[in-house]
């Protein structure tokens, strides 16, 4: 269930910092009832990121696939041994 405060309860900010980072899940601010903002921790943030980051080459090698962009894997490891020398 997601944490909801009022903006008000925001100038409680060791409460709030301690809140982030044991939820590790994004809190949300209201004003006047109506959601206003989202606050996370650092480390939930990067998480996200990373995730979107990698939402983001998922696509992109799937829409390299429809496009028939692709190469054997065999030829792609040969290729990589040679150039390595391995």
């Amino acid at each position: 269930m997601p944490q909801i405060i009022p903006i008000r309860d925001l100038k409680k900010t060791a409460e709030i910092s301690e809140m982030c980072r044991m939820e590790q899940k994004p809190i949300y601010i209201t004003k006047n009832g109506y959601g206003d903002m989202v606050i996370m921790s650092m480390e939930t943030f990067e998480r996200a990121m990373l995730r979107d980051e990698i939402y983001r080459e998922l696509e992109a090698g799937q829409k390299d696939f429809e496009n028939g962009k692709v190469k054997d894997a065999f030829q792609s490891l040969d290729m990589l041994r040679a150039k390595h020398g391995v």
